[in-house]
């Protein structure tokens, strides 16, 4: 190799880098134009997340003030608020509520779900129609006479009023069920009753596994509403703090004199963490249940 041609591959390799940055740059402007709207979308959604977790550290003086970023951060706020209100008791409330309601909502909601899907009886449309007709009566339409029920077993100021009607099934999870259901070949039940299978053991053990990321949708969605749930502990708790729900204790979170925004915002941060992170971890299977029922 002579002098002049590694001259030429030296300064041809000195002069490589600038286009390859140049060519990364221009890709990386074209997925921020390719996805302008989704990066829109995000920081619209996570603006607010964001402003609620920088509250929570700050002072009260600066809370909700024009300066946005902590002077100082005051972790100690989210000790403060099991000092200020029965936090824990909120939470063991909140959390009680929503696991048994989802267990009780899902022992119930699947044997309707299988009975709809599967069998073929008269009056099977019927049965399906008076189960959306449900979902369309707002709560507030029965809420008076339901009320006047369980005061006569004398459960009203406990949450127990919202647990166990989930042992009678839940419309909307019966309906997300249903549609899954019905997409399954009918050829595996048929070879597990040639197997010598009855209905209850086709459904466990061949029907069940199949539909796992239905169950798991339904079971998300319903432990997200309990979770979230204001309306119902209201009308049944809203008188015996010893059975407040998050939603409710956010909701009454004072201090004597005025409201401290930096404590109620570290407050909501403990009580969204729990639901995050549920979603974290099953939100693999959560979207894979959701698109194949057909929920848009």
């Amino acid at each position: 190799m002579t002098a002049s041609a590694t001259v030429v591959q030296e300064r041809a390799g000195a002069a490589s880098p600038a286009p390859a940055r140049a060519r990364r740059g221009r890709a990386t402007l074209y997925w921020i134009a390719k996805h302008a709207i989704a990066i829109a979308l995000a920081i619209m959604f996570l603006g607010p997340l964001v402003f609620i977790a920088l509250t929570a550290v700050m002072s009260d003086q600066q809370a909700l003030t024009s300066r946005l970023w902590p002077d100082i951060w005051n972790w100690s706020n989210f000790a403060d608020i099991f000092e200020k209100a029965p936090l824990l008791t909120w939470i063991g409330n909140t959390i009680m509520y929503s696991v048994l309601a989802t267990v009780f909502m899902l022992l119930s909601s699947i044997p309707v779900a299988y009975a709809l899907a599967r069998f073929r009886f008269r009056g099977r449309r019927l049965a399906f129609l008076l189960v959306i007709t449900t979902m369309m009566l707002p709560p507030q339409v029965v809420a008076v006479p339901v009320y006047l029920v369980w005061a006569r077993f004398h459960l009203t100021g406990t949450l127990w009023p919202l647990i166990i009607p989930m042992l009678l099934g839940d419309a909307f999870s019966i309906f997300l069920l249903r549609q899954f259901l019905v997409t399954i070949p009918r050829e595996y039940s048929d070879a597990a009753r040639v197997d010598g299978c009855g209905e209850f053991r086709t459904l466990v053990r061949v029907i069940l596994p199949m539909a796992k990321p239905a169950i798991a949708a339904v079971a998300l969605f319903q432990f997200f509403y309990c979770w979230n749930d204001y309306y119902g502990p209201l009308l049944y708790a809203g008188t015996d703090l010893d059975n407040w729900t998050l939603s409710l204790g956010l909701a009454a979170f004072r201090s004597v004199h005025r409201v401290q925004w930096n404590l109620t915002m570290a407050a909501t941060v403990l009580a969204m963490a729990p639901v995050i992170v549920v979603f974290f971890f099953a939100q693999k299977v959560f979207i894979e249940g959701v698109k194949l029922t057909g929920v848009k």
